[in-house]
């Protein structure tokens, strides 16, 4: 394998000059960086990776922070994962995926540097110790979600208007004539928690319905399988409050633990319950009969967004916070309906 050495001799100059011919740390001319790479291409040279991040103090390398489940990653993962990936290629960064558990997190052999330049941080929670640790140690951060007060002027972040896109599928909801909703949340910590239930209690405010006319949810271990979740937690709702006409649940994966509770339980899908995820072409999408009401996202535009953001400030080309919002589609599709009565209300 050809070294530094061999280049250099090749090439006519110093180890010196070979070295900063591949790190730009310092100007070559024109007419020596040329014959330097290609003596490097005839010799198929290589420079050392680490050893020329070390020399640039970057390592070109764009971490991404998710927080993972038990279970294969949603199609709002994937299609975040190839809007990142779509600016790292154009921009010619690579891209760390750390889905490292809040278990393994919180022990010491766990808590290391990580090679990235910057770090895209998905779904912040509130006094999230992932952004501490990253501010403190002046990592560059973008935020895949709204950051919590005390972060709110000092990070950069794209976002959907969570609160309205809540009320807005609450409204809709409410229109079709439901009056009684069991709404499964994101755990409580996070801020899309925060916000949707914000947005689903202004919904149901403006139609004056009652506090024991619905009732929010949170998943309480952010560890466990959402299917879990709604599987459970409905089949004991529902049979504590036959009454519930309609679900709002947090993702895909939940509203599928929704749809085997209600077959469990004889309850027909739309007719005697209405189910709505914020998100839409699940990867479950063959297993939902009737087909799931759901919200676009636009997770690839996120992704795109939230890693120009961070390169942009990796370059220095951004100096203050900026906050992008993308925008969301309602997708109506077979799932919600009119309850059987106007009162609503299941009998199974």
């Amino acid at each position: 394998m050809a070294t530094i050495e061999d280049v250099a001799r090749a090439s006519g100059v110093s180890k010196g000059t070979v070295s900063s011919v591949f790190s730009k740390k310092r100007p070559i001319s024109k007419e020596v960086t040329e014959r330097v790479l290609a003596a490097a291409q005839d010799l198929n040279y290589k420079p050392n990776y680490w050893a020329r991040s070390l020399a640039n103090k970057s390592t070109r390398i764009v971490g991404l922070n998710i927080q993972g489940e038990k279970f294969k990653f949603s199609q709002f993962h994937l299609s975040l994962l190839n809007g990142v990936l779509s600016v790292c290629y154009e921009q010619g960064y690579r891209l760390l995926v750390n889905t490292l558990s809040h278990t393994y997190q919180n022990q010491l052999e766990h808590r290391v540097t990580g090679p990235a330049d910057g770090e895209i941080l998905l779904n912040p929670e509130i006094r999230d110790e992932r952004i501490t640790g990253l501010l403190s140690g002046d990592i560059p951060l973008v935020l895949i979600g709204r950051p919590s007060a005390e972060f709110e002027n000092h990070i950069s972040y794209v976002d959907n208007d969570n609160v309205s896109m809540t009320e807005q599928i609450t409204l809709y909801l409410l229109e079709l004539g439901h009056r009684n909703f069991l709404f499964l949340n994101a755990p409580a910590d996070r801020t899309v928690a925060v916000d949707r239930a914000s947005g689903f209690l202004a919904g149901v405010m403006q139609a004056g319905l009652s506090q024991s006319s619905y009732n929010i949810l949170y998943k309480p271990d952010p560890d466990n399988s959402s299917f879990d979740f709604g599987y459970k937690t409905t089949l004991r709702e529902l049979r504590a409050n036959p009454a519930i006409t309609a679900i709002i649940s947090d993702t895909d994966t939940m509203a599928l633990g929704v749809y085997k509770a209600a077959g469990v339980l004889g309850i027909s899908i739309p007719g005697q319950l209405s189910v709505f995820a914020f998100s839409d072409d699940s990867i479950f999408s063959p297993e939902f009969t009737p087909p799931l009401t759901g919200v676009r996202l636009h997770a690839e535009q996120l992704g795109r967004e939230a890693a120009t953001l961070l390169i942009e400030r990796l370059s220095g080309n951004l100096k203050t916070v900026k906050r992008t919002i993308v925008p969301t589609d309602m997708v109506i599709r077979s799932s919600c309906s009119a309850p059987i009565t106007n009162l609503g209300g299941n009998q199974s």
